[in-house]
């Protein structure tokens, strides 16, 4: 079932089999399993303060989300009083495109989500999140703290989306940008296609991320001017020393394309401290895949960096 602010997608949402509210309090109304939050962070605050009394009268229902930032999202949430029943996730998942027409059936096809915690999540509630996911999606996710996650999404991400549009707004400044987009083939396609997304959502995304993203981007400056200063002064031993610098990434992914299937092994997960359990399982480049029981996971072994 979905509710959405405007009804405008709902006949080709129903016309997909998917089962359209017209309220919010209709949606709850049901009584769900998981509640699962899709929409800006700039709407939290209303949704939540809408939400506050309908899950009180629906105590079991799980609140989760679907937002790129995570911190931030647990900030609203306590701040609107609904903490005991949240639990944050992130598909690692998405393209340049938005609206019901782009939605694709394919896009969480062996996708990896994020779960994020804190000390206070209940453990029942992370497992329901957690089995829709490995069970009912049949995806895999790793578990992480709130501040680990949104700087790991700002260097794979957040980060990323900047560089992008920083390579398109260079190209539309170039006096021969006819041709050079002309000359474009796969580098140019594979590196700028995150630019083509709408900007005021990727600047939205970047901006409530932005002190990770802040930092990243004063250090990749500082690697590019390093490179312009070492082709000024014709330093190939430095400029060699770059490009090799990469390579356990290169190693890291030669061995993960080289796997048609990775082993797996199951992994206890105690009543106290499942928490720092799980977020050093995925520090080590673990992956839950699904669970034996309440209490046991279990884990794809890929190789790590």
């Amino acid at each position: 079932m979905a509710w959405n602010h405007r009804p405008h997608p709902y006949a080709q949402a129903e016309a997909d089999g998917i089962y359209c509210k017209s309220t919010l309090a209709e949606l709850m109304s049901a009584e769900p399993d998981v509640v699962v939050l899709c929409n800006p962070l700039k709407a939290m605050p209303a949704i939540l303060a809408e939400l506050k009394p309908l899950l009180a009268k629906s105590p079991r229902t799980t609140l989760t989300d679907v937002g790129s930032v995570k911190g931030m999202v647990r900030d609203q949430v306590k701040a609107a009083g609904l903490g005991e029943c949240y639990v944050g996730a992130h598909p690692m998942a998405g393209n340049e495109l938005s609206g019901w027409q782009a939605a694709d059936p394919h896009l969480y096809d062996d996708a990896l989500w994020a779960v994020t915690v804190d000390e206070d999540t209940s453990y029942n509630r992370f497992y329901t999140v957690a089995a829709m996911i490995t069970h009912d999606v049949g995806n895999r996710i790793i578990v992480l703290d709130d501040e680990t996650h949104d700087k790991g999404a700002a260097m794979i991400s957040h980060m990323p989306h900047v560089v992008s549009t920083a390579l398109i707004n260079e190209l539309s400044a170039n006096p021969d940008r006819n041709v050079a987009a002309a000359l474009a083939a796969g580098c140019w396609r594979d590196m700028t296609r995150v630019a083509l997304t709408d900007p005021d959502r990727t600047r939205a995304m970047v901006e409530e991320d932005a002190l990770n993203v802040e930092v990243l981007l004063r250090r990749m400056a500082a690697r590019l001017t390093a490179v312009a200063d070492q082709l000024h002064d014709n330093d190939s031993d430095a400029l060699k020393e770059f490009f090799a610098a990469g390579n356990p990434f290169r190693r890291y992914k030669a061995a993960i394309n080289a796997e048609d299937a990775f082993n797996r092994q199951e992994l206890e997960i105690p009543e106290r401290g499942w928490q720092q359990t799980l977020l050093f399982s995925a520090r080590r480049g673990e992956a839950i895949t699904g669970f034996v029981n309440l209490q046991q996971a279990i884990i794809e072994l890929r190789p790590a960096i």
